[in-house]
């Protein structure tokens, strides 16, 4: 009864021992990770350049639109959920007799929107609130005037999205 004690105390010894030997030793710490996700916006425009041919002022109230066609557009913009982008467009007059109101265009999807061109910011698209991506394209049309003086002219537009 000795022997069959003594064996099984070094048995259970040895077994504790062993367990002992496999178990593992912990120490958990924490690392925080930050990470910066900022406002972004991408704007494009399907082509850098319009031209209007000449018109008659008494046709179609003189308005021609571009010989170009639609110009696609896209803007991709990134905001918090609450957000809102916002696309604006503004041109300079053509030349110091004829004002920049006569363009406008058309927007062919929603959000985009029609307007008239200006010197000041004109509304071109609002975004539903938070990120995404949206495309649409854009007519233009000239209006011609009989007191417009001849000549080629040129102007800029400047499209600004805005991303908060």
């Amino acid at each position: 009864m000795k022997k069959l004690f003594l064996v099984t105390t070094i048995t259970l010894g040895l077994l504790w021992m062993a367990v002992d030997a496999f178990a593992q030793a912990t120490d958990p710490k924490t690392l925080t990770i930050n990470a910066t996700v900022s406002a972004r916006a991408a704007l494009t425009l399907g082509q850098n350049t319009i031209n209007f041919p000449d018109g008659d002022p008494d046709t179609g109230g003189g308005e021609v639109p571009a010989n170009e066609g639609a110009v696609s557009v896209t803007a991709k913009v990134r905001t918090g959920a609450a957000q809102t982008a916002t696309l604006t467009v503004r041109a300079p007059n053509f030349g110091a007799n004829i004002p920049s109101s006569q363009m406008r265009w058309t927007a062919a999807a929603a959000p985009f929107i029609a307007g008239t061109m200006n010197t000041t910011d004109v509304s071109a698209a609002t975004f539903p609130q938070g990120s995404g991506s949206y495309t649409s394209s854009f007519s233009y049309f000239f209006r011609h005037e009989w007191d417009d003086p001849t000549g080629s002219y040129q102007t800029t537009a400047t499209y600004t999205l805005t991303a908060p």
